[in-house]
C-alpha cells in the first residue's frame, strides 16, 4: 500500500511537469503559520540513512533531521556545543574530556549519556563496520571511558588536529545503543535505526521519498539555531526527483515548496518569478577532479597526464555546461575551504593544446589512426572513467561527455565514460578497470578529505600513487592544531599533487536552494556550505 501511495504521488509530479499544469504558489499546499507540512525534492536518493555510513555530500541535509552530533560547527568555522556542552583538551593533545547534556533521549525512549557515546565511538572499531573511518578518521583513537553519567574520557594514540571536526561531521550522529544492537540493517539505516534529532524518520519509499514526523520532545539544537525547542514543522516529505526538469516543475506548478539541485538552464526563469527565492552555497572539502590512475598505462607517464590535463580548456567547457554558474577548481582542495586552499596555482597549467601534443609526441604517441586518435605500437591512446550512478550529480555525465570531446578534438585522446550502478563501479574499481576516477568530497576540514584520497592505501586512494614526502606532509597537517601551519602544509601538498599531475581540478562543487516566497527559516552550514536540516524551517513568518 505503502509503495502503491509513493507510485500515485510520483505519477502526479510527472504529469504536472510533462502538461505544464497550471501553476499555483508554491506556499499553497503547505499551510501557513506555525506546523504545517512541507515537501523538499532532492537530486539523490541516499544509500545509506546511517549517519555513520554517510558518504554522500548531497544527503547531507536529510542527516541532521534524524540525528545530532556531539559538537556543531559556528559561522567563524569555531566548534560549537550541541550535544556535548563543553570538552578539555590535555596540553599533550591526547586526552578529550566532554560534559554531555543530560536532558536528552533518544527516539526510542532510550536515555542519551556517556554509555551511549561510547557504545558509538565503540562501534566504529567493529570489523567490517566503516573500515574507512576507523582506518582514517579514527585511526588514532585508544579508549573511551565512561567517567560519570554525563561525563566521558577519550585517548587518542597520537595528536590528531581532525579528531574535533570528526566529532561535528554527520559521522558522529548519535545512534541509540538499541538500534546499535537490534537493527534489521544496521548499515543500512531507516526507521529501526534512530537518533535524538528534531525529527523522527518514520517511512521510506525506496526510489520514491522519505518521511519525517516531528519530534515533539526535541529541546537540544546546537548552539546557534534560530530557535529552541520542536522543530515548526510537523513533517516534512523529501521526494526523490533525479531529473532536474522535474523538480522544477514541481516547484513551479506547487506541488513541492523546495528543491535542491537547481540547474543552471533554470536559475534565470526562477530568479525572474516573483514567487520563488534561489540561494546557493559553496561546499568546503575537496574540488570535483578527475584524478589519473598512476598504477598502469598510460597514466603511469607523467606526461600523459600532464597532457590529459592541458588538453581540456576548462572554463570554455563549464560554460557550456553551466552557463558560468560553476566555479573553477585549480586544486585539489577547492575554494570553499578558504582556510586551506592554495590561491597561487591558479592559471598555472591547462588549457594549452600545443604543449598537451608536444607532450604526447615525446610519449611516443605520435601516429593517428583514421579517426584521429592517437596512437603506439598498434594501440590505442585509451582511457576510462566508471561512475556510480548514486554519486553523479550536478550534471557530471554531461561534464564528461564535454571532456570527452575536448580532449579528442584537441589532443587525440580516446576517453571512454560509463554510468554505471555502484556495484558495477566498485567492481570496476576493485579490478583496476579504469584509468579516471571522478570524486569531490565534502568535509568541513579540507584534511579529512585529502586523508581518505591521497596516502597509500587510503580507502578511496583510487590513484594508486604512493609518496613518502607526501604522507609525511598530511601527517604532519592533520596532527596539528595551529591553523597557519597547517595551511601551509596543506599548501605544500596541493603543489605537489599540481606539480606530479595527480588530477585534473574541475569545478567547486556548490548546493543550490530553490523555494516559494512562504518558507522561511532555510539555511545553509556555516561551514560545509551545505543546505541545513528542516529544524529551523517554516511556512510564513
Amino acid at each position: 500500500m505503502k509503495v502503491r501511495w509513493g507510485v500515485l504521488t510520483l505519477a502526479g509530479v510527472l504529469v504536472a511537469t510533462a502538461c505544464g499544469a497550471e501553476a499555483q504558489s508554491p506556499t499553497a499546499a503547505a499551510g501557513g503559520g506555525d506546523g504545517g507540512s512541507l515537501t523538499w525534492a532532492v537530486e539523490t536518493q541516499p544509500t545509506t540513512f546511517n549517519p555513520q555510513q554517510w558518504g554522500q555530500n548531497k544527503a547531507r541535509l536529510l542527516v541532521h533531521n534524524q540525528f545530532d552530533s556531539l559538537i556543531a560547527r559556528g559561522g567563524d568555522g569555531g566548534f560549537l556545543p550541541w550535544l556535548a556542552t563543553s570538552w578539555k583538551v590535555s596540553k599533550d593533545g591526547l586526552t578529550y574530556t566532554f560534559q554531555l547534556r543530560a536532558d536528552v533521549t533518544f527516539h526510542d525512549g532510550e536515555k542519551f549519556d556517556a554509555a551511549s557515546v561510547k557504545a558509538n565511538l565503540d562501534q566504529f572499531l567493529v570489523p567490517g563496520y566503516n573500515a574507512a573511518v576507523a582506518a582514517i578518521q579514527l585511526r588514532n583513537l585508544g579508549k573511551t571511558e565512561v567517567t560519570g553519567t554525563h561525563t566521558l574520557k577519550v585517548t587518542l594514540k597520537a595528536p590528531d588536529g581532525l579528531f574535533l571536526d570528526f566529532l561535528s561531521s554527520p559521522y558522529a550522529g548519535q545512534v541509540s545503543p538499541k538500534s546499535l544492537k537490534n537493527a534489521k540493517d544496521l548499515k543500512a539505516g531507516g526507521v529501526d535505526v534512530v537518533g535524538t534529532g528534531p525529527f523522527i524518520l518514520d517511512r521510506f519509499t525506496p526510489g520514491q521519498e522519505v518521511h519525517y514526523k516531528r519530534n515533539p520532545n526535541y529541546n537540544w539544537p546546537p548552539a546557534g539555531s534560530a530557535h529552541q525547542g520542536p522543530a515548526y514543522l510537523s513533517e516534512v516529505t523529501y521526494r526523490f526527483l533525479p531529473e532536474a526538469a522535474v523538480r522544477v516543475g514541481a516547484l513551479t506548478s506547487g506541488q513541492v515548496q523546495v528543491i535542491e539541485g537547481v540547474p543552471a538552464t533554470e536559475i534565470g526563469l526562477i530568479k525572474a518569478d516573483s514567487r520563488l527565492r534561489f540561494e546557493t552555497s559553496l561546499n568546503s572539502g575537496s574540488a570535483f577532479s578527475y584524478y589519473f590512475n598512476v598504477s598502469h598505462p598510460p597514466f603511469d607517464d607523467k606526461r600523459i597526464r600532464q597532457a590529459f590535463r592541458d588538453a581540456v580548456d576548462v572554463d570554455t567547457v563549464l560554460d557550456s555546461v553551466y552557463q558560468g554558474t560553476a566555479k573553477r577548481a585549480w586544486s585539489i582542495i577547492g575554494q570553499g575551504s578558504p582556510q586551506f586552499y592554495d590561491a597561487s596555482l591558479e592559471n598555472t597549467f591547462g588549457d594549452d593544446p600545443a604543449r598537451a601534443n608536444k607532450l604526447l609526441d615525446e610519449a611516443g604517441w605520435d601516429k593517428r589512426d583514421a579517426e584521429g586518435f592517437r596512437v603506439k605500437d598498434g594501440k590505442r591512446l585509451t582511457v576510462r572513467t566508471v561512475a556510480s550512478a548514486p554519486f553523479v550529480r550536478d550534471r557530471r555525465d554531461i561534464l564528461a561527455q564535454a571532456i570527452q570531446a575536448a580532449v579528442k578534438q584537441s589532443a587525440g585522446i580516446d576517453f571512454q565514460v560509463r554510468l554505471v550502478d555502484q556495484g558495477t563501479a566498485l567492481k570496476a574499481y576493485e579490478g583496476n578497470q579504469y584509468e579516471v576516477f571522478e570524486n569531490s568530497r565534502g568535509d568541513t576540514d579540507a584534511g579529512a578529505a585529502l586523508n581518505l584520497i591521497l596516502p597509500k592505501g587510503a580507502a578511496i586512494n583510487r590513484t594508486h600513487y604512493e609518496s613518502a614526502e607526501l604522507e609525511r606532509l598530511l601527517d604532519e597537517a592533520s596532527a596539528g592544531s595551529d591553523a597557519a601551519e597547517r595551511k601551509k602544509l596543506y599548501a605544500k601538498v596541493q603543489k605537489f599533487v599540481t606539480d606530479e599531475a595527480l588530477l585534473l581540478p574541475l569545478y567547486v562543487p556548490a548546493d543550490q536552494v530553490a523555494y516559494g516566497s512562504g518558507v522561511t527559516g532555510l539555511t545553509f552550514e556555516p561551514v560545509s556550505g551545505t543546505p541545513n536540516s528542516a529544524y529551523d524551517v517554516r511556512i510564513g513568518t
